[in-house]
């Protein structure tokens, strides 16, 4: 009545889709610490080991399997791939990565750049008590810029529309940080 061998093979191939989806996980995580360390060497203005962690990064995305393992990790990886790196190049050149530069896709490029946001407002609070508060001032510029562009965009809902939220709070408290150093002046 059952076919024992069709059972067999299915259990093969849910044990290899678990597998698969370890994985992932396991990679995803390697890729989220990865992006930790690039952000927390390139705020200290340690470019030469960011740039090493970069080049680590753009690996291990890239070996990241494709296709769909029940799992969003792969995703939140490689947003904070693009928050990241694209921090570490503000930082170091004062530019901003594409997402062809990057090879992602376009919705995790603007949620990476979302997530940015709130990377470069600790970076121009520490200009500040560093007495660089030029930097800071250009940082608001991006910022600004930034959202600038994203209100051109028709966000509906979902994720990328609340993130995006997140940048038009960033950039008040970036123009907060920039009245008070209009003040101090």
């Amino acid at each position: 009545m059952i076919n024992a061998n069709e059972f067999t093979e299915i259990r093969k191939d849910l044990k290899a889709f678990e597998e698969k989806r370890e994985e992932i996980i396991r990679k995803s995580r390697d890729i989220i610490m990865l992006s930790k360390q690039i952000i927390y060497s390139a705020q200290r203005n340690e470019l030469d080991k960011s740039e090493k962690l970069c080049s680590e990064i753009r690996n291990a995305v890239k070996a990241l399997p494709s296709g769909y393992f029940d799992t969003d990790m792969e995703k939140v990886a490689v947003q904070e791939y693009v928050e990241a790196v694209c921090f570490f190049e503000f930082v170091k050149n004062k530019k901003l990565m594409t997402r062809k530069e990057l090879e992602v896709s376009t919705e995790n490029y603007l949620l990476g750049l979302c997530d940015l946001t709130g990377e470069l407002v600790r970076q121009a609070v520490n200009a500040v008590i560093n007495k660089r508060n030029e930097e800071a001032l250009k940082i608001k510029e991006f910022v600004e810029e930034l959202y600038g562009e994203f209100l051109q965009f028709d966000l509906r809902g979902g994720q990328l529309r609340k993130k995006a939220d997140s940048i038009k709070w960033n950039l008040k408290k970036l123009e907060d940080l920039a009245l008070g150093i209009s003040v101090k002046d």
